[in-house]
């Protein structure tokens, strides 16, 4: 087996645990962009109807609501027919195989005849996806120690989004010339590395007591939660989850509405935004990561949340401009490459916010909530635009992103020691 070495071992990061984020985070990524990509290019090539397909948008219901049975996936460790993996390995080995195979599966039916059980597979893909998520947050969090996590953050997370090129590019090249059985199943394949890596890797070193029971695995993560710096700063670190990333969120959310209203063509939209948005996002992410360990979380925070509120700017600048091609390439690869910045410093604060013997119900809690601007306060975006045009959208969204900053001098002081800059006292990690 792999020794993924001690997270307290004095190294600022290892090479070892690097790759195995960067293989997790793969793995993470690919079912979700299987739904989202995969799934509606068969069903509309199939001639099912545009009302049908998006109908599907409602399977990612699992992903907010993961909090509510990630307790089971701390309180209980599987066995595999005498096999005790552990508690993390053995349900990352469970979900993997169960989403590999309800994708190789769905491939089997046809849309025109089977679209009902298409769907129901399609949430069990979801399912199992979002439980996957649970474990795999869970074991990166106990992997990693506090300075490895901005890095290791950053390494999921790109991993994660270069994941899409499989189900986004690479399976649909391949239907056009083999079966969807067979693309399916191809892209199913793409599983086996996680699987391979969780069998030769050693479960985490574990630090605190796990929950004995499933009353004391449902309770306790919010008692200790609460308990830890009391009400006021249990609700302002919820505020600040929440808060932090809302007003880039909103801006982006229409952004190729946005594009083509300035007057750009699909043809100018989609060569910049394949040729920027990625990448830069990638180089964000990985550059937001490296300065995480000479900056510290906490200073992240605040550096390169400014840099996310000035990104949006970007857009209010864009809006005033017109279509003007440079300009578009600036402001899609300014903001793709800033978000890649502030998603490494919010999940490694996320991830150091929890409590290690609650990982995977605190972790799925703090996420779930950071995924509600995404999928509910962006749906009023349309009516917003409606009444008040782009620009002053685009201000609105600025403003947006001014409270979570508010905050940071009260969860993330500049000057506090990353340890314990959240009220997140350093005996909770032992």
């Amino acid at each position: 087996m792999i020794d993924s070495l001690r997270p307290d071992d004095g190294r600022v990061f290892h090479p070892t645990r690097m790759l195995i984020c960067v293989i997790l985070g793969f793995t993470s990524g690919l079912p979700l962009f299987i739904l989202l990509n995969l799934v509606q290019a068969w069903l509309r090539s199939e001639h099912v109807d545009l009302k049908s397909i998006g109908l599907f948008a409602l399977i990612q219901f699992p992903y907010t609501w993961k909090f509510l049975w990630a307790p089971l996936m701390d309180r209980f460790a599987p066995n595999l027919l005498g096999w005790k993996p552990g508690r993390r390995r053995g349900w990352m080995f469970v979900t993997q195989l169960l989403v590999a195979g309800a994708v190789a599966v769905m491939g089997t039916y046809s849309p025109q005849r089977d679209l009902m059980t298409i769907a129901a597979l399609a949430a069990a893909l979801a399912f199992f996806s979002a439980s996957l998520d649970i474990c795999l947050d869970a074991y990166r969090r106990e992997l990693l120690s506090d300075r490895e996590q901005g890095l290791g953050t950053a390494m999921h997370v790109n991993a994660y989004k270069v994941a899409g090129l499989v189900p986004g590019s690479l399976a649909l090249i391949m239907a056009d010339h083999l079966p969807w059985s067979q693309v399916f199943f191809a892209t199913a394949a793409f599983m086996l590395p996680g699987i391979v890596m969780t069998l030769v890797v050693k479960e985490p070193e574990i630090r605190g007591t796990p929950p004995k029971t499933l009353r004391e695995a449902v309770v306790e993560p919010f008692h200790e939660f609460v308990t830890r710096g009391g009400w006021s700063q249990a609700l302002l670190v919820l505020a600040f989850i929440f808060l932090y990333k809302l007003g880039d969120s909103m801006a982006t959310s229409l952004a190729t509405s946005f594009y083509l209203d300035l007057g750009f063509t699909k043809t100018q939209i989609g060569v910049v935004a394949k040729a920027t948005s990625l990448w830069a996002s990638v180089a964000g992410g990985i550059i937001g990561g490296v300065w995480l360990i000479k900056l510290g979380i906490n200073r992240g925070l605040w550096v390169f949340g400014v840099l996310q509120l000035v990104s949006v700017l970007g857009f209010a600048w864009l809006a005033e401009a017109g279509p003007v091609v440079a300009g578009l390439g600036v402001v899609i690869a300014f903001e793709a490459f800033t978000a890649g910045l502030g998603t490494a410093a919010f999940t490694a604060y996320i991830a150091r916010t929890t409590d290690p013997r609650y990982t995977a119900t605190q972790f799925a809690l703090f996420t779930s909530l950071a995924s509600v601007p995404r999928t509910f306060a962006n749906a009023g975006t349309g009516y917003i635009v409606d009444g008040v045009g782009w620009l002053t959208f685009f201000l609105i969204c600025t403003a947006l992103a001014l409270p979570g900053m508010l905050l940071l001098p009260k969860v993330a002081p500049w000057g506090a020691d990353d340890d314990g800059g959240d009220g997140v006292p350093a005996a909770s990690r032992t």
